[in-house]
């Protein structure tokens, strides 16, 4: 009897073990998601107290433009070798860094003399788009060792809450700063919010990076490609291959290949990214057409529909993110790949729906709606690249923002050019018309395989069903009843 109480009394200890644990991750992680949500405001209050800043200074559009070309170009860049940085170092120190940067960069802009003013605005750009990338593929690529695989959608959810709610708050007071307390005042709050960001992180015990999970490299592969695929199966393929590519990645050479096979490590990972890049060009569309489709609802006050466009957009998208949390709490399930597809689908529909030229009431109905989408998607998809092995996780992650910055780069060039010729109706719908197109593609994509899938496996059960009766003849019922 006392051996068998051993066990249980044991199991026991262990539950409990693991629930402090898991609660304290989670308390960790708040704190952590805390400090991020400050310094996006940081970051949206910049986006727009620079871009005045810069039109100011110089007087010219077109160098707002070219300010926000570096942001991107430095984000690009970054986001190609920060796959290599992980393999060689801590996501803590990643992180930190990220948000020392981007304060004494800050701080160079606010000491600058006038006639260095442009060089500091360009080194402003450069280290900002670069820190952002940096922090970001460092924070989302190291969640699943800082909460746990089973916790991955409840902190994705969570991150991105915060984030949504910094977005609201910079962009709705980046405009009262400005006017109230000036230019230097502003550069100042935002100086603040990424200090507090870097002591958040130096205060709290952050995994990841630096070969984080390498002992999951060739064991997570599996699950790497069932995520992938949006199935339950097996998912095999590629097993050995992702362990090649973890020691590829654990080397530190050759980042750029370990790029690529960390997504070709699943089957249809590298077309979720593609996706994404193609979804990061149509919403250049929408960004660059709100304030022409504003002003021609109301020319004398422009700023008011954008802004309200982007509060109902904001609460929608939280909106979502409490119903993803509760549905991760209960199922203890993460949002599949179908979810990314036809999220992907509603949100390019709704953002194109939303320049059609319905009563403002059906509008802030479709804003709703594309900030749900958009918040499903975006758990989806971080979700998914999560499940790669840690070794190849930071590189899909970096690859990934190079494509996210590509594509809403190079749709900002063309979004631009296009405007000037074409209604923002026009220019949306055939933007996000193209990411709808590849999200369908995407979507028979992962129907196709779930149903080979399926068929794989009913044609397994029926061939050990039959397997060795009398009638198949392959086997002599005496030997199959008489051992």
């Amino acid at each position: 009897m006392g051996s068998a109480d051993g066990p249980k009394a044991d199991e026991t200890d262990g539950d409990a073990r693991k629930a402090r644990d898991t609660a304290v991750s989670e308390r960790r992680f708040r704190f952590l998601v805390a400090g991020y949500a400050v310094s996006s405001y940081g970051t949206f209050l910049n986006m727009v107290a620079l871009n005045l800043f810069v039109y100011e200074t110089t007087g010219r559009a077109l160098a707002m433009g070219l300010f926000m070309a570096v942001r991107l170009a430095s984000g690009f860049v970054a986001g190609l070798v920060v796959g290599g940085l992980l393999a060689r170092f801590s996501a803590k120190s990643i992180m930190l860094w990220a948000n020392v940067g981007q304060g004494a960069v800050m701080l160079v802009l606010i000491l600058a003399p006038d006639g260095m003013l442009t060089g500091a605005l360009t080194a402003v750009s450069v280290v900002i788009g670069a820190c952002g990338t940096l922090f970001m593929v460092a924070l989302r690529s190291s969640i699943p060792e800082m909460v746990g695989e089973d916790r991955r959608a409840w902190a994705n959810s969570l991150s991105i809450t915060g984030r949504s709610l910094a977005m609201v708050a910079g962009f709705a007071s980046a405009g009262v700063v400005v006017s109230l307390v000036g230019y230097t005042a502003a550069f100042l709050v935002d100086m603040a919010t990424f200090v507090a960001c870097a002591v958040t992180v130096a205060l709290l015990p952050i995994a990841g990076g630096k070969g984080a999970g390498g002992k999951e490299a060739g064991g997570s592969a599996p699950e790497a490609a069932e995520a992938a695929e949006g199935s339950k199966g097996s998912g095999s393929s590629g097993g050995s291959g992702a362990g090649q590519d973890a020691s590829a990645a654990k080397s530190g050479r050759r980042w750029r290949p370990v790029a690529f096979l960390a997504l070709a490590a699943a089957p249809g990972m590298g077309l979720m990214v593609a996706l994404r890049g193609v979804d990061a060009f149509g919403s250049s569309s929408h960004n660059a057409a709100l304030p022409i489709y504003s002003t021609s609802l109301d020319a004398s006050n422009p700023a008011v529909f954008v802004s309200a466009f982007w509060c109902v957009w904001a609460l929608g998208n939280i909106g979502a993110q409490q119903v993803i949390q509760r549905y991760a709490q209960r199922t203890g399930r993460s949002v599949g790949a179908l979810g990314f597809g036809y999220g992907t689908v509603v949100m390019s529909a709704a953002f194109i729906a939303a320049f059609a030229g319905f009563p403002l009431a059906v509008t802030a109905v479709i804003a709703l709606i594309a900030g749900a989408a958009d918040g499903l998607t975006e758990v989806a998809y971080t979700s998914h690249l999560q499940t790669l092995p840690a070794t190849l996780r930071g590189h899909a992650f970096g690859l990934s923002a190079t494509f996210e910055n590509l594509g809403f780069g190079v749709g900002m060039i063309l979004v631009a050019a296009a405007l000037d010729r074409f209604s923002p109706l026009a220019v949306v719908g055939w933007s996000h018309g193209a990411a709808i197109v590849v999200a369908v593609v995407f979507l028979l994509r992962v129907a196709g395989v779930r149903r080979a899938e399926r068929t794989g496996r009913a044609g397994l059960r029926k061939e050990e069903a039959v397997e060795g009766r009398p009638d198949r003849g392959d086997r002599d019922g005496a030997e199959v009843s008489g051992g």
